[in-house]
């Protein structure tokens, strides 16, 4: 069963915030990853079962405003999710970020403590340095490896290799790179369920010009208390198990749940499995 999806904007120092708000329950906050993915991607219908999700559109993609001093730091996103939480009157909200979304989460605990439920780091990694780029690049040819026979898996390790080289000069060009990279975000992608095809169909992503900058926090998780749920699957080259077991070890109050041969997608290649874990949790810290 879906939910109603509803759409709002509101205006945060002058600049438009975009969110869609669906299901009913406890507030989660939904923040996206890329940086410059479209929201939707994120889509749960199953959470919006027992949870009120909030899809945040980030700053500087689709109907959200463009920062004029370009400065989308971890901290600016962290900033304008809280803003989203008190617009709403969210009290101790849980914060679910993917990939780089699971950064802006990071953020968010380290700048506003006390104010999150918990935190769900989906699929991410303390740092934003070239280390975690090495990582990468290590992890998708070892993805390469394990399928030998399908062109895809091989033309989706060289798709990785020309976005590292600069070839996705504009949406488009990058839109046809993500294209052949997509199978790499799977730990299966030739056994995904039927709705996987609309899913697909339905990426987008937006290239915002932006200062470049580092982000790393490995140094200050140890100052995140609130109850932190890590889930990362076993073959997500992205921001896969180096990362979680190290955030798992570095934060005091954190479980770490695997993806039995996933990927870096597993709200969207396992749903019932995510779900189940995801409101397991946030039905244990609002016990608690």
């Amino acid at each position: 069963m879906t939910t109603t999806l509803r759409h709002y904007k509101i205006s945060i120092d002058g600049v438009v915030q975009s969110f869609h708000i669906a299901g009913k329950g406890p507030v989660c906050l939904v923040h996206p990853g890329g940086p410059g993915f479209n929201w939707n991607y994120m889509r749960m219908p199953l959470l919006e079962q027992t949870m009120t999700v909030v899809y945040i559109e980030p700053i500087g993609t689709g109907d959200s405003g463009l920062l004029q001093d370009g400065d989308y730091s971890m901290p600016r996103y962290a900033y304008f999710a809280h803003k989203i939480a008190e617009h709403i009157g969210a009290e101790k909200p849980c914060f679910l970020g993917h990939s780089h979304g699971g950064f802006a989460g990071i953020q968010y605990a380290l700048d506003y403590p006390n104010e999150l439920g918990g935190l769900i780091l989906h699929s991410s990694a303390p740092c934003m340095v070239p280390e975690l780029g090495m990582e990468q690049t290590r992890q998708i040819k070892l993805y390469a490896e394990r399928w030998p026979d399908r062109p895809e898996a091989q033309a989706a390790c060289q798709a990785w290799m020309d976005l590292g080289a600069g070839a996705a000069q504009d949406k488009e060009s990058f839109l046809e790179l993500l294209g052949r990279l997509l199978p790499a975000f799977f730990g299966n992608y030739w056994n995904l369920p039927k709705e996987f095809e609309e899913w697909r169909d339905n990426l987008d992503f937006y290239l915002v010009p932006r200062n470049p900058h580092t982000w790393d926090a490995r140094e200050v998780l140890d100052a995140i208390d609130v109850p932190t749920l890590i889930l990362v699957g076993e073959h997500d080259f992205n921001c896969g198990p180096r990362w979680a077991a190290e955030m798992d070890d570095k934060m005091p109050n954190s479980q770490l749940h695997t993806f039995e041969a996933g990927g870096h997608m597993s709200h969207v290649e396992s749903p019932e499995e995510f779900v189940k874990v995801v409101s397991d949790f946030v039905r244990h810290v609002r016990s608690a």
